[in-house]
């Protein structure tokens, strides 16, 4: 798939998942930027990739494109999402192939010559039959990514599925590690290759005779959609980063509500691009919990230290190597400005100081769990036995303010005065509407 492709496809999976049927067609196209034929061309093109990726998959197992939009909290990770990720690297006609080769390989030992034939009898007629070479090259590939394995003896050699790890199991083994899978995936980041793990493994569990919902045992997910589409830019920034290389990229502003800018390739409709181009060497990654968003911390040459939101990067691309002493110098200079942000925030440092109600009931105290889970550096005093204190320095208050709003009245705020003042004028404001719809009533 082309790169400028993923991008569009990208934006589009991350729009269809979060608005749903929100907008109509040209509200849709609007708010992507792009026309309505390029919005109907797009979806056509998901649904014909959805469809490829699942040949030779039982019907039961199969999902309809319109089947991912439905909401599900619990099952978001099949399968709107990740099925892009499957398909990404590869040509049309690649994924085809490999998707013919594989499902050929599940239950049979074969060798390049049978798979060719089981190309040109299977293959679709639209796409050119492969020779010899270019199958012997695939089953190469998929023997470097561990895929399939090629068996011991002369030739011609014989491949297979490497399946071996899942069919040594035994069923309750098989669903205990469904589970770790399932707990890992869903809550640490990065999370896609977990996702697709998890995936195989309920294939695997259904193809056993389980039902689909034998896997659904767990109920505590914590998702944001847009995160897992966020990940296709990781591996390539880090990357970059690893070989202290600069990036060049397209930016397009989440504020400015533009989601994808196409290339101009043709002079006839060439248009000013709504993005800004940037050439940034990438020195950090982070992710924000509170709102599942993905920020690249970078190096330009004008601005100095640059962060940008993930979502909206694209057209990316590697540019020179730097050396390994300027790298290490912008690093340096970068941590040293992010060592108090809460996270990524680089403004005056500010002393927040919040008080905390335990919970007025026995049992687990959930609110001194979370405070000393997510509090970061900051420090912790006991007050009475209904209360503790907490007082951290962070750069600005206005990335820590919404996870302090977040307990409601089980937090305090005692300092700054005019941080206090601001959440006393919100509550009041809270406390009117509802006042308002009770008297109405």
């Amino acid at each position: 798939m082309a790169r400028e492709s993923f991008d569009k496809e990208i934006q589009f999976l991350r729009m269809l998942a979060l608005a749903g049927g929100a907008y109509s067609r040209q509200q849709f196209a609007d708010r992507l930027g792009i026309s309505v034929h390029t919005y109907d061309k797009t979806l056509r093109y998901l649904k014909e990739m959805l469809s490829t990726l699942q040949q030779g998959v039982p019907q039961e197992q199969g999902t309809e494109l319109t089947e991912g939009l439905r909401y599900n909290y619990y099952e978001s990770a099949d399968p709107l999402l990740l099925f892009l990720f499957r398909a990404k690297s590869l040509k049309e006609t690649e994924s085809v192939r490999l998707t013919l080769l594989l499902t050929a390989l599940q239950s049979q030992e074969l060798t390049a010559k049978d798979l060719q034939d089981i190309c040109s009898e299977q293959m679709p007629v639209e796409f050119p039959l492969p020779d010899e070479k270019t199958v012997r090259g695939d089953l190469k590939y998929l023997e470097e990514v561990g895929v399939i394995v090629r068996l011991s003896g002369g030739r011609p050699y014989r491949y297979k599925a490497a399946n071996d790890l899942i069919d040594w199991l035994s069923d309750d083994e098989l669903l205990d590690l469904f589970d770790y899978v399932d707990v890992i995936a869903n809550t640490q980041v990065p999370s896609v290759q977990g996702y697709l793990l998890r995936s195989t493994l309920k294939k695997a569990l259904i193809k056993r005779g389980f039902d689909a919902d034998v896997a659904e045992t767990h109920r505590y997910k914590y998702h944001y959609h847009s995160r897992i589409l966020d990940e296709a830019h990781l591996y390539t920034i880090f990357r970059a980063i690893r070989q202290r290389k600069k990036l060049h990229f397209l930016y397009l502003s989440p504020k400015k509500g533009k989601k994808y800018s196409s290339q101009n390739t043709n002079p006839l409709f060439e248009r000013e691009s709504d993005g800004v181009v940037h050439t940034v060497l990438p020195l950090r990654v982070i992710f924000d919990h509170q709102y599942g968003r993905w920020y690249l911390i970078g190096y330009g040459p004008r601005l100095g230290l640059m962060k940008f939101r993930m979502e909206g990067l694209t057209q990316i691309e590697e540019g020179e190597s730097v050396s390994e002493e300027e790298f290490d110098g912008r690093l340096v200079s970068a941590e040293a400005q992010l060592k108090q942000s809460w996270v990524i925030d680089t403004l005056r440092p500010a002393t927040v100081k919040a008080r905390f109600f335990n919970p007025d009931r026995s049992g687990a105290n959930f609110v001194r769990e979370r405070v000393e889970a997510q509090g970061q550096w900051g420090v912790i005093t006991e007050e009475s036995e209904s209360t503790f204190l907490y007082e951290i320095t962070v750069n600005g208050i206005y990335e820590i303010k919404p996870w302090l709003r977040s307990f409601g009245s089980s937090c305090e705020v005692l300092e700054p005065a005019w941080l206090r003042r601001e959440f006393i004028a919100e509550w009041k404001e809270i406390r009117d509407y509802y006042e308002s719809v009770r008297e109405n009533l």
